[in-house]
């Protein structure tokens, strides 16, 4: 049975191929950012960046960048044909592979947002998003899955709203007027929702499979910058760069 990685690997070698990218002895190094670098200074302080649980790894194609986030991070090194061919099993191997991912595409200016919005743009995107949701979708039940603070603000304020996340400092504590729910709630928040907005970490950490096929998706981040333009997967990102 094919898994959402395996296409994510047949589509990208196809590109690859066809662009004569992986006969290059190209050299595509990821690296972590400090805070001040991936997201300058917005408001808040409750970002997983600013409280060193995750970090950006960043991936140089030729000048293109890409990044993905990732609770496992360190240096790589490598050519694509050795990143793309390489098994992905576990979230510093994803993490190499979707910042590579998303440097190449970036690369072939086959999509655009695929560095972290800094300072004052994680709470415009917020705004954006709010309105955006509101208009297509009009007055919907929303569960966000993956606590970024910006939106979780933007929408708690604006929708019947519920918050899943991972991280067990977050997990019981109230944000915003609602109380954060962890992964044992995945099943109920989701049939809860009638619109998910699913951070593009889901598929650093391999959980996106509960996301899918179930209700109307929108993904937001870099991380699923170029994952959602190969599987065709809907992403809100207005102030990525």
């Amino acid at each position: 049975m094919s898994t959402i990685y395996d296409d994510l690997k047949d589509r990208i070698l196809q590109l690859c191929m066809k662009n004569n990218l992986l006969g290059e002895k190209v050299i595509i190094k990821a690296r972590t950012l400090t805070t001040e670098e991936a997201i300058g200074n917005p408001e808040g302080d409750d970002f997983p960046l600013q409280k060193g649980k995750e970090r950006l790894m960043q991936a140089d194609f030729h000048g293109a960048l890409g990044q993905a986030f990732t609770d496992r991070f360190g240096d790589f090194e490598g050519t694509l044909d050795e990143i793309f061919s390489m098994p992905v099993e576990n979230n510093f191997r994803r993490a190499i592979f979707l910042a590579s991912l998303n440097a190449v595409l970036r690369y072939l200016n086959l999509i655009k947002g695929t560095v972290h919005c800094r300072d004052k743009g994680p709470k415009e995107c917020a705004e954006e998003m709010s309105a955006y949701i509101m208009e297509r979708f009009g007055n919907v039940k929303v569960s966000q899955v993956g606590f970024q603070p910006p939106i979780a603000e933007a929408l708690a304020a604006a929708f019947a709203f519920r918050l899943l996340d991972m991280d067990q400092d977050n997990i019981g504590r109230e944000k915003f007027g609602v109380t954060v729910e962890g992964p044992e709630a995945t099943d109920e928040v989701v049939d809860w929702a009638d619109l998910l907005l699913v951070t593009g970490t889901t598929l650093t950490n391999d959980t996106i499979g509960r996301f899918l096929g179930k209700k109307p998706v929108i993904f937001y981040g870099t991380t699923i910058a170029g994952p959602a333009y190969l599987m065709g997967w809907e992403r809100f990102c207005a102030r990525s760069e």
